[in-house]
């Protein structure tokens, strides 16, 4: 089940992790490795393929209010996207990160990380559910993918290369 099926949750954006697909990890290593992130977050909706390569997966960090569907996906599909996106950053990265968008040009494996917020109790006033998201666990999960991917995460709504792993 998608977070996006769960009344509590809003989703907010959309993050990438740009890795080269023979770089995909088992699932059983992303949920060691994020689990051992915190004890407050759970992995639910876990998913691999026929050979425990992950697939998708949904963290929950109630303290942050906030959750996290992780989504691979890979081939043509990622290069091409991946090609408009180095257009679009190569304008805002600054000089020094210009060798990681040449790098990312020809990766082909991609984790999407949805964000959500939980949705609060005071209503829908966006002003009082920002004070309560932390953004915590979603920089540390992004670190945490593209550390264990060898790959580049990126926020595509500011043109921000968030971390990457050489």
């Amino acid at each position: 089940m998608s977070t996006f099926e769960n009344d509590r949750y809003r989703w907010r954006e959309t993050y990438f992790v740009l890795f080269p697909a023979d770089r995909r990890p088992s699932l059983k290593m992303v949920e060691k490795r994020l689990a051992a992130l915190s004890k407050r977050y759970s992995l639910e909706n876990l998913a691999a393929d026929g050979d425990g390569l992950i697939e998708s997966l949904t963290l929950i960090s109630p303290e942050d209010f906030a959750a996290m569907d992780v989504c691979f996906i890979g081939g043509d599909e990622v290069l091409e996207h991946s090609e408009e996106m180095i257009q679009e950053l190569s304008s805002t990265v600054e000089p020094e990160q210009k060798a990681v968008l040449k790098r990312i040009k020809n990766y082909d494996g991609r984790f999407d990380v949805l964000h959500f917020e939980q949705k609060n109790d005071f209503g829908d006033d966006d002003d009082e559910s920002d004070e309560l998201l932390d953004p915590g666990a979603l920089l540390a999960v992004l670190e945490q993918l593209a550390r264990i991917t060898g790959g580049v995460a990126i926020d595509p709504q500011s043109g921000t290369i968030l971390s990457t792993e050489d």
